[in-house]
């Protein structure tokens, strides 16, 4: 049975997307399926930001054919491990779960590589270039932990 993980962010546009592309890129796909969503419903359907495809697109990696979609309840259900990118995602995210087996699922991706510090993977959504490329950064450090741990059985 596939392992099933979803990435999480506020619109599904910047950060999501790039770690859903980046842990999938790194992953068998016959044993783990990724995907992501935004918590908010400004982007349903739409292409991940222009600034995000493009830094995916230098380190060889296509994320333009994603599409946002919002998070929902029956994610909780469709997913074994929840991964949200900043302790606003993850309030957001805990308040919609109902039971402890569902806010088990829910994690700050940044715990993957600094355990216990609440760390949060910026929004660069209304900064410059730089901005991305620090996200790319954080987000394919931590997707090499998150890697690491599936294949090891740890998750």
């Amino acid at each position: 049975m596939k392992t099933r993980v979803l990435m999480v962010c506020l619109g599904n546009i910047c950060r999501s997307p790039l770690a859903e592309g980046i842990l999938k890129s790194k992953v068998d796909p016959e044993k783990v399926f990724v995907d992501s969503a935004g918590t908010g419903d400004w982007h349903v359907d739409s292409e991940p930001d222009k600034r995000s495809i493009a830094i995916a697109s230098k380190n060889g990696l296509d994320i333009s054919q994603q599409r946002g979609r919002q998070f929902s309840k029956k994610d909780f259900q469709d997913f074994d491990h929840i991964f949200v990118m900043d302790n606003r995602n993850f309030k957001d995210v805990i308040a919609m779960a109902e039971t402890d087996e569902e806010r088990q699922k829910v994690h700050l991706i940044l715990e993957e590589i600094f355990p216990s510090e609440n760390v949060d993977v910026p929004d660069p959504y209304h900064g410059g270039d730089q901005g991305f490329e620090n996200v790319y950064m954080m987000l394919d450090e931590a997707t090499d932990e998150l890697k690491r741990k599936l294949e090891s059985g740890e998750l």
